[in-house]
C-alpha cells in the first residue's frame, strides 16, 4: 500500500514538474515573440490612432486587419456587417475560440500633444463635420488582437482547435456585433460558431494591472433619438409659435426624476442626454429639437420603466403645449445591448493565466476588488443567441504607471475614456499582447 502511494505521489510530482517546465517554455516563447515584434505593432497602433474611423466607416482599419491576418495564414472574410472582418485558422481537433476586437473611434477632439495625434475631421450623413479620435482604446484593441493572431499562427504546437479573430465595426453606437450576426456571420459567411468568446478592453489604470472578474461586469444599454416637433417662428413672437427647445429642455429635467423617484434606490440606472440639436439662428424658433438619449441598466424591469417613463413625459409635454397628435414627439431606437456577464469558470482560467505576467498577484483584480461599471459593450451579442455562449471580457491598464500614481494622489483618474486627453502608453502594447496570448492559450488548453 505504501509503495503504491509513493509511486502515485512520484508520478504526480513528475507531471507537475513537467507542466511547470512546459509553462516556462511557453512564457519564454511568448516573451521572445512579443519583444521581437514590438516595433511592428507599435507602428500599426500609431497608424490606426492617427487615422481613426467612426462606426461602419472603418474601411481603412478593416483593410489593415484583413491584410495582416492574411499574411499570417488565416482564411479571411471581409465586409461582414458593412466593415467587419473575420479570420479563421484550423489546427486539428479542439475547441473553437473567438477573439473579438472593436475598430471604431469616437467623435471627440484629441487634446494630447502626441506626435501621432489624430487631426482628422469627418463629414457625417447629415452634412455636419466632427473631429474624431480613438478616445476609448479601440486602436490598441486591434493591435493586441493582431499581435495575438500572429503568435497563435506561428506556434501551432501550443494549441489545438480552431481560432477565429474578429475585427468588429461600430461598437460605440452598440450596433456592430448585431450587424455582423444579422449579415450572416455564422450562416452566409460560414464562420464557425465558437465554444468560447474572448475580448479585452483598455482601462485607464496603470500598465501592469488587469481586471479579470466574473459575473455581471457591465450594464445593459439603449441608445435612441427623441425628436420634439413644434411650430417655428420669429424669436420676438414666441406666443405665435410652439417652441420645441423649451419642450426638450423640460423633458431633460423630467427624465432625471425617473431615476430619482422611479428606480429602486438600491438599483443602478442612468439616463443621459448626450446631445441637443435645435435651430441655427439667434432670432428663430425652430420647428424641431433633437435629443440623443442613452440609458444604462442591469435588469429588464428598470429598462422598461425608463423607456415607458420617457414616452409618457414626452407625450405629457406635447399635451401641455396643445400640440395635435401628429406633432407628438417621436423616438428612433438605435443600438442596444444586454448587461455583460462573464462566465465564472472561463474567467478563472484566464485570470490564473495572467498571474505569471505581473509582479504582484494583487494587480490582477477579481470581482471582489473590481466593481461592475455602468459602461456597456456589445461583444457578447456575437454569441448570446448561439447554443454555446460562454464568454470572458477583461480589462487591461493602459496608463503610464508614474503618471497614474501621481494622478491618483491628486484624486484624479487620468486618461479617462471618451475624453480628448485619453492616451495609451506604448508600454501597454507588449504587456496587453502577452495578456491576450496567455489568455487565448489558457482557453484552448484548460
Amino acid at each position: 500500500m505504501l509503495i503504491k502511494y509513493l509511486t502515485r505521489s512520484l508520478f504526480l510530482g513528475v507531471l507537475l514538474f513537467s507542466a511547470s517546465l512546459i509553462a516556462q517554455d511557453q512564457n519564454v516563447a511568448i516573451d521572445k515573440a512579443v519583444n521581437k515584434n514590438n516595433d511592428k505593432y507599435v507602428a500599426i497602433f500609431k497608424d490606426i490612432h492617427e487615422n481613426p474611423e467612426l462606426g461602419f466607416m472603418e474601411v481603412r482599419t478593416a483593410g489593415i486587419v484583413a491584410k495582416e491576418l492574411k499574411s499570417y495564414g488565416y482564411k479571411v472574410t471581409e465586409k461582414i456587417g458593412v466593415t467587419g472582418v473575420a479570420g479563421v485558422l484550423k489546427n486539428g481537433d479542439g475547441p473553437i475560440v473567438m477573439y473579438r476586437a472593436d475598430m471604431d473611434c469616437n467623435a471627440v477632439l484629441e487634446l494630447t500633444d502626441l506626435p501621432y495625434k489624430s487631426t482628422k475631421i469627418v463629414k457625417l450623413d447629415d452634412g455636419s463635420e466632427t473631429p474624431v479620435t480613438h478616445a476609448c482604446g479601440h486602436d490598441v484593441h486591434i493591435t493586441w488582437m493582431l499581435s495575438t493572431a500572429k503568435f497563435i499562427a506561428e506556434h501551432k504546437e501550443l494549441w489545438k482547435g480552431t481560432v477565429i479573430f474578429i475585427g468588429q465595426p461600430a461598437e460605440e453606437p452598440i450596433l456592430g456585433a448585431e450587424a455582423m450576426v444579422k449579415d450572416g456571420l455564422y450562416t452566409t459567411h460560414k464562420i464557425p460558431e465558437p465554444d468560447y468568446l474572448f475580448g479585452i478592453h483598455s482601462m485607464p489604470i496603470a500598465v501592469g494591472m488587469v481586471a479579470a472578474a466574473s459575473g455581471v461586469r457591465m450594464a445593459g444599454t439603449d441608445q435612441f433619438d427623441v425628436t420634439f416637433n413644434g411650430i417655428g417662428g420669429h424669436g420676438s413672437n414666441p406666443h405665435l409659435s410652439k417652441d420645441p427647445i423649451l419642450m426638450a429642455a423640460s423633458a431633460i429635467m423630467q427624465y432625471q426624476a425617473i431615476i430619482s423617484r422611479g428606480i429602486d434606490a438600491k438599483s443602478a440606472a442612468v439616463i443621459t442626454v448626450g446631445s441637443i440639436q435645435a435651430g441655427t439662428d439667434n432670432n428663430v424658433i425652430p420647428e424641431t429639437a433633437l435629443l440623443k438619449v442613452n440609458l444604462r441598466w442591469f435588469n429588464e424591469k428598470d429598462r422598461t420603466l425608463m423607456i415607458e417613463g420617457i414616452k409618457r413625459i414626452n407625450e405629457g409635454i406635447a399635451y401641455a403645449y396643445d400640440l395635435p397628435k401628429e406633432k407628438y414627439p417621436t423616438i428612433e431606437f438605435k443600438g442596444w445591448s444586454y448587461p455583460l456577464e462573464n462566465n465564472t469558470q472561463l474567467t478563472k482560467v484566464v485570470r490564473e493565466s495572467i498571474y505569471p505576467l505581473v509582479s504582484d498577484e494583487k494587480f490582477v483584480l477579481d470581482e471582489t476588488i473590481a466593481p461592475s461599471v455602468m459602461g456597456s459593450e456589445d461583444v457578447h451579442h456575437l454569441v448570446i443567441n448561439n447554443a454555446k455562449k460562454d464568454y470572458v471580457y477583461i480589462n487591461v491598464g493602459i496608463a503610464n504607471p508614474n503618471r497614474f500614481e501621481d494622478a491618483v494622489k491628486k484624486g484624479q483618474l487620468p486618461f479617462n475614456n471618451h475624453n480628448g486627453n485619453f492616451e495609451v502608453d506604448l508600454s501597454a502594447i507588449p504587456f496587453g499582447s502577452k495578456v491576450a496570448i496567455n489568455s487565448m492559450l489558457a482557453i484552448f488548453n484548460h
